[in-house]
């Protein structure tokens, strides 16, 4: 014999079972690890084009500096010395100063970058790679290296269980500019 189940409690018994109050809730649970990594590697990429950008317009004014010094191609040797540490400066921390410890009260334009990390070479005297023909005209490049990108709140190679040279890299720019003297 097949139990009797009276109308009202048999309506009530269906409207529960297809009731969805949770799934909206399951989805989210499901979704929110996904958008949480889209949302943080972009701001990690950000983060990478934003460094990358201001080391590069740091070498342009480094660059500029150089190629509008007198000094740096008719002066001295101490004279070309100092205009290069002053470009140094300019590159690190934004002052044109000839102390080695011009940047030690400044910020620098990044963090971590240092007046060692700024290679200057022309074909004058310190040769470039690749090498810069040389002639009348006078070039200067400016690069930064050995400055490598540091992980922002979010490490992605510690998340992973790689190493960190996996995920960030030495950034290189590096401009070159004609001497205008």
């Amino acid at each position: 014999m097949k139990p009797i189940i009276p109308a009202h409690l048999k309506d009530r018994l269906t409207r529960l079972a297809r009731r969805e109050d949770g799934s909206s809730i399951i989805e989210l649970a499901i979704m929110f690890p996904i958008l949480l990594i889209l949302f943080v590697g972009t701001a990690e990429l950000g983060r990478l084009f934003y460094t990358y950008t201001t080391l590069a317009k740091a070498t342009y004014v480094g660059a500029r500096y150089l190629s509008t010094s007198r000094n740096v191609v008719n002066g001295t040797a101490d004279e070309k010395t100092d205009e290069k540490t002053k470009a140094r400066n300019l590159v690190v921390c934004g002052v044109a100063s000839t102390s080695a410890t011009a940047c030690d009260n400044e910020t620098p334009v990044v963090p971590g970058l240092t007046t060692a990390n700024v290679f200057i070479c022309d074909n004058i005297s310190v040769a470039c790679s690749p090498v810069i023909p040389a002639g009348t005209v006078k070039y200067f490049k400016v690069e930064i290296q050995g400055y490598t990108y540091s992980a922002g709140v979010w490490n992605l190679a510690t998340m992973t269980g790689k190493a960190t040279t996996t995920f960030y890299f030495a950034l290189k720019p590096g401009t070159e500019a004609r001497s205008m003297q």
